[in-house]
């Protein structure tokens, strides 16, 4: 039977909590689990991106949280790169390894409380269950790709979920440095 999408969405943020542990707890696994982390979140990040926040947006009036919630999506792919180009096994990586967990736990966290109780309050089942199947198929497309990988299109989703105007006309590094400093300034 199809699940509704806050309920997908809980579930992978559910999963990154265990990621994290294990990589906190686990150093001889970062190698590997770092990728899949990686390329999780990209997924899922996306797919919110794509699917979750314009429906937020237009259906349950959520434009503010949305909005706060890109921003935070933009600063944690830029400790994703960050963290990707790291030896696994040096105390950089662990820095930044404790950068990204707190920025997505801090994340989840206000997504969980803000936007998902929103959507599930103004939306019906059906609407729920209808953007958890896009969601899954959006999801399921990009799992594999890399931050590194993300497309102009993909960026001006981001800009249009942080209300950033003229995203058209950049170029696709002028656009991702326009989001980086809109994020950084919140």
């Amino acid at each position: 039977m199809p699940r509704d999408v806050v309920d997908l969405i809980m579930d992978d943020h559910r999963e990154f909590e265990r990621l994290f542990a294990v990589l906190r707890t686990d150093p001889t696994k970062r190698a590997t689990v770092t990728p899949v982390l990686t390329t999780l979140l990209f997924a899922h990040g996306r797919a919110e991106e794509a699917v979750i926040y314009p429906a937020a947006i237009n259906e349950a009036d959520e434009a503010d949280e949305v909005e706060h919630s890109q921003e935070e999506h933009v600063e944690a792919d830029e400790l994703m790169e960050k963290l990707a180009g790291k030896d696994p096994e040096s105390d950089e990586f662990g820095e930044i390894l404790e950068e990204v967990i707190e920025a997505v736990t801090h994340h989840l966290e206000e997504e969980e409380e803000t936007v998902l109780p929103g959507m599930r309050e103004k939306m019906s089942s059906e609407r729920l269950i209808e953007l958890g199947q896009e969601f899954l198929a959006v999801r399921k497309e990009l799992l594999g790709d890399q931050v590194e990988d993300v497309t102009k299109a993909q960026l001006e989703q981001q800009a249009a979920n942080m209300n950033v105007e003229g995203a058209s006309s950049m170029s696709k590094e002028e656009l991702k440095d326009t989001l980086q400093e809109q994020a950084a300034e919140e």
